[in-house]
């Protein structure tokens, strides 16, 4: 399996998971709905599965392999709040933001090797970056909810059950994220000796984190301040953007940073 199968796969996903998208509208389709999006799930991670076997490693090292679990990710953040608070339109969101972040990898494919350099052949490499990207999967879910309900929010009025589903993800996210640094600086001390070394990635982590801090003690304090909070959302995400892959384009970054993604 190479890259170039992707789009074979990707093309059904994303039929299935509109199709699951559609059938989330109606009344008796919430069975449907649920069944062809797990389907598309299933499609598309039958080509992680086989693409991660011919690799001989896991999918993790480069952007594209990383939007790669972001794209499958998203999906599954709007199936569980859809069976968990059935909220037909989180599957159409969910579904957007996957296909965008699936035709960005097909129109910029990269080259995709066998090589890892010795620090990522380690145990809590795949862990590492999987939870990483569940957790900003959550958080963009959030961020989308609240950029929505900014933009949008005068025509349509925002509901104490609104804000409980994006705190929901932003809790989610933000323990995932947790879990994700913690891996990380396991992974640091088995690697380089040391559990943090203020790298512009894990300096920029840290802020992201203390940024969705910010919102849960926001929330805590100010429960009514609806409009604030989504503002902290976003801001929240906007660090999050640059720890990701902002970092790679940062000066401080350049020949230095030992996280910056590679793309051969």
């Amino acid at each position: 399996m190479t890259w170039e199968h992707f789009i074979y796969f990707a093309i059904p996903s994303i039929i299935l998971w509109a199709l699951g998208a559609f059938f989330a509208y109606k009344k008796s389709g919430r069975v449907p709905s649920i069944l062809l999006t797990i389907l598309g799930l299933l499609v598309f991670f039958a080509f992680i599965a086989a693409f991660w076997q011919s690799l001989e490693r896991p999918p993790l090292r480069t952007m594209g392999e990383t939007r790669l679990w972001y794209s499958f990710f998203l999906p599954i953040a709007g199936l569980i709040t859809y069976i968990r608070w059935r909220y037909p339109w989180i599957l159409t969101f969910s579904t957007i933001l996957a296909t965008v972040f699936i035709f960005v990898n097909i129109l910029k494919p990269e080259i995709h090797n066998k090589t890892l350099m010795p620090a990522l052949q380690s145990p809590w490499f795949a862990p590492h970056v999987i939870v990483y990207m569940f957790s900003y999967a959550m958080l963009g879910a959030g961020a989308l909810v609240s950029l929505y309900f900014l933009l949008f929010g005068r025509k349509q009025k925002i509901e104490t059950k609104i804000m409980d589903l994006i705190d929901n993800f932003i809790y989610v996210g933000l323990a995932f994220l947790t879990i994700g640094m913690l891996f990380g600086a396991l992974w640091a001390k088995e690697a380089w000796g040391h559990y943090w070394s203020w790298d512009p990635k894990e300096t920029w982590a840290a802020a992201t984190w203390m940024g969705y801090l910010v919102y849960v003690h926001y929330r805590n304090h100010k429960p009514l301040r609806y409009k604030n909070a989504l503002c902290v959302v976003v801001f929240g995400f906007l660090l999050l953007q640059i720890t990701w892959f902002g970092v790679n384009y940062l000066p401080s970054a350049q020949g230095l940073s030992i996280h910056t993604y590679s793309a051969e």
